[in-house]
């Protein structure tokens, strides 16, 4: 395979478009067994680091959500102690 640009140096589009990629390379079985192996890792690598982003991602949305939560208690407690 070519020389790729750094899993933690490409935006989550791309990652996703290039494992999409290896996916349809893998399935049309049209690679020799060492460019089979090399695009596996590759694939392995891109979903562990897409996991890790959507799981980051995730969190914070939750903490925002927290922050949310928590600025409407507070005005209601605010609003009640006037």
């Amino acid at each position: 395979m070519n020389e790729k640009k750094p899993i933690d140096e490409m935006t989550f589009r791309e990652a996703s478009a290039e494992l999409d990629a290896i996916v349809r390379m893998l399935e049309s079985n049209s690679l020799e067994l060492e460019e089979t192996l090399q695009a596996y890792e590759r694939g392995v690598a891109l979903i562990a680091s897409l996991q890790k982003r959507l799981a980051d991602a995730e969190q914070k949305v939750e903490v925002l959500m927290g922050e949310l939560s928590g600025q409407q208690d507070d005005t209601v407690r605010d609003t009640t102690l006037s």
